[in-house]
C-alpha cells in the first residue's frame, strides 16, 4: 500500500511537473508569436512609411509641375494683354490725332464760313422735323409702347 501511494504521490507529482512545462512551453510559444506578430507589425508600419513618403515626394512634384504650368499660362496671358494694350494705345494716338486734324479742319471752316454753317445746321434741323412729323403720322391714333403701359 505504501507503494501503491508512492506511485499515486509520484504520478500526481508528475503531471503536476508536465502541466507545468507546458505551461512554460505554450507562455514560451505566445511570446514567440507574439514578437513574430510585433515584428511583422513594425515591417507593415516601415512599409506604410516608405509608401507615404514616396507619396509626399509624388505629390510635390506635381504641384510643383502645376505650379510651373500657372506660371506659364501666366506669363503668356501677360505678354499678349502688353502686345494687344500697347497695340490699342498706338490705334488710339492716331485716332487721337486724326481726330484733332479734322476738328481743327472744321472748326476753320466754320469760322471762315459761318453762314455756310449757319444754312447747313437750319437745313438738318427742318429735315429733322420734317422726318418726326412724317413718322408721327401714323393712322393708329395711339402708339403701341402706349398701349403697353395702359394695360
Amino acid at each position: 500500500m505504501a507503494d501503491n501511494d508512492t506511485s499515486t504521490a509520484n504520478s500526481a507529482d508528475g503531471n503536476v511537473k508536465t502541466t507545468a512545462a507546458r505551461s512554460n512551453a505554450a507562455s514560451r510559444g505566445s511570446t514567440r508569436a507574439a514578437k513574430a506578430s510585433e515584428n511583422t507589425m513594425k515591417k507593415q508600419i516601415a512599409e506604410l512609411k516608405r509608401e507615404r513618403n514616396r507619396l509626399n515626394r509624388a505629390l510635390a512634384e506635381q504641384s510643383e509641375n502645376a505650379a510651373e504650368t500657372a506660371q506659364g499660362w501666366y506669363r503668356s496671358a501677360a505678354d499678349r494683354a502688353s502686345t494687344l494694350y500697347s497695340g490699342a494705345s498706338d490705334r488710339a494716338s492716331r485716332a487721337a490725332s486724326q481726330l484733332r486734324t479734322q476738328a481743327h479742319s472744321v472748326s476753320e471752316t466754320v469760322q471762315q464760313n459761318p453762314g455756310t454753317f449757319s444754312t447747313a445746321m437750319l437745313i438738318g434741323g427742318v429735315v429733322g422735323l420734317l422726318a418726326g412729323m412724317a413718322i408721327s403720322r401714323n393712322s393708329d391714333p395711339e402708339p403701341d409702347w402706349l398701349r403697353r403701359w395702359h394695360r
